[in-house]
């Protein structure tokens, strides 16, 4: 088969990775790709991936058997609809599926018409009623972008002065339109924790449970950036809460066909926080998670190309997930002044050294070739390091190991992921 993912980071580099390891693979494209996947694929670094028509038009070209959508960008521009009007197989739902992602108050309403608990909220398009609104509920608060804002239009507020100000950014424009319409929500307390699904004929076919860390620094402090770090499975869910999260990703996805006018054909991202009278959604996507992808796909042992085909073409009953009980740990490498500004095409050197680690794998996320053919840094984030091990603590181990090997100026990295997790749940109280 001749496969194209969509994508440029580490979450399509981990893709990528997990698809060439498929006897069925014969030629992967990746647009626009990164200094990562050059090695295992063939970069198509000119393709508007959010045209449909032109992605439409490489897959004709190229005799593409399947187009695999990693950002959500182009999923809520209807480049699934696109591909699969003219009869091409895409893993990823169309653009009214999309919407999940897309508008957060769409997210919201679908889980309030189907039963899924979540944070009181209200969203608005002017500014003094959603002041009004976050005065009432008090802080902390969370306010959130309605739109996409490459993760970064949700605003933690431990202040209503913050809130206010956060409200105030929105609608000024600092996300662009994005911001034009503001959802606040009440502040929920406990772990947060991710389940992803592979979603067809509105059954959900759940994955392992991840842990990402958002937070910039140590200690959970400083700005929420597009995540720091991860680990998967999540030793802190207790077995009932892991059965009823499964019960309400089950129930999203059959509502999804319920609802939708074409059938949801990807992934369903659920956003979890543990709260203490049970998990409570926080936020559904609509696509793999990203650094989520780069612990869970390293531990899936099901050939993920027969997974994205039985996807794509509406086959859920062919589908038998098998999972490794190894333990993945993954910590990114960031550029210096992350996620604010921060200079690019620093040289990067050590990988190889630390891949040649036991379980060790340097997903790219960030990163390209300058005109010597040296791998440099091209983004804030540049670097996922994972690593596998018989238990959390070797996992860990070899995570940060393989991140002391690789140096380029500027690099900066949480030394605590996954420490809460082996403390235990009384780490979160």
């Amino acid at each position: 088969m001749n496969i194209l993912v969509l994508g440029g980071g580490g979450r399509e580099h981990a893709i990528t990775w997990a698809l060439a390891k498929s006897p069925r693979t014969d030629k992967l494209y990746v647009a626009p790709g990164n200094g990562g996947t050059a090695g295992i694929a063939e970069n198509v670094a000119h393709l508007k991936v959010d045209d449909g028509q032109a992605v439409l038009a490489f897959a004709r070209d190229h005799n593409i058997d399947l187009v695999v959508i990693g950002p959500e960008a182009p999923l809520v521009a209807g480049v699934a609809d696109v591909l699969r009007a003219a009869g091409i197989p895409a893993f990823g739902p169309d653009a009214e599926g999309a919407q999940l992602e897309g508008s957060k108050t769409f997210s919201k309403r679908f889980m309030d018409d189907h039963g899924i608990p979540t944070a009181r909220y209200d969203s608005f398009t002017a500014l003094e009623p959603a002041l009004a609104y976050l005065r009432e509920l008090g802080a902390p608060i969370v306010v959130k972008a309605d739109g996409l804002a490459a993760g970064k239009g949700v605003i933690v507020a431990e202040t209503e002065a913050d809130a206010e100000a956060a409200v105030h950014s929105c609608f000024d424009g600092a996300f662009g339109d994005a911001g034009s319409t503001v959802l606040i929500e009440e502040f929920l307390t406990g772990p947060e924790c991710s389940l992803l699904a592979f979603v067809s004929g509105g059954k959900a076919h759940c994955m392992a449970t991840a842990q990402d860390h958002k937070r910039a620094f140590d200690g959970d402090r400083g700005p929420n950036t597009g995540g720091m770090g991860v680990y998967s499975p999540v030793p802190i869910v207790e077995p009932d809460e892991l059965a009823s999260m499964y019960e309400i990703m089950e129930k999203a996805a059959t509502a999804t066909a319920e609802v939708f006018e074409h059938d949801y054909r990807g992934v369903l991202y659920g956003g979890f926080m543990l709260t203490p009278v049970g998990p409570k959604m926080l936020e559904f996507n609509a696509r793999f998670g990203d650094p989520e992808t780069q612990v869970v796909l390293p531990r899936l042992e099901t050939d993920l190309v027969d997974i994205a085909l039985a996807v794509a073409e509406g086959r859920p009953d062919d589908i038998n997930l098998r999972w490794s009980e190894q333990w993945a740990v993954s910590v990114v490498l960031a550029s210096d002044g992350y996620p604010g500004p921060y200079e690019k095409g620093k040289v990067i050197l050590g990988i190889e050294e630390a891949e040649q680690l036991e379980g060790v794998t340097v997903f790219h996320a960030g990163t390209t070739t300058n005109y010597d053919d040296e791998l440099v840094t091209a983004g804030g984030r540049v670097l996922n390091v994972t690593a596998l091990g018989d238990s959390f603590e070797e996992a860990r181990e070899r995570a940060y190991e393989a991140c002391d090997l690789i140096n380029f100026e500027g690099k900066q990295y949480r030394t605590d992921i996954g420490k809460r997790a082996a403390e235990g749940r009384q780490a979160w109280n």
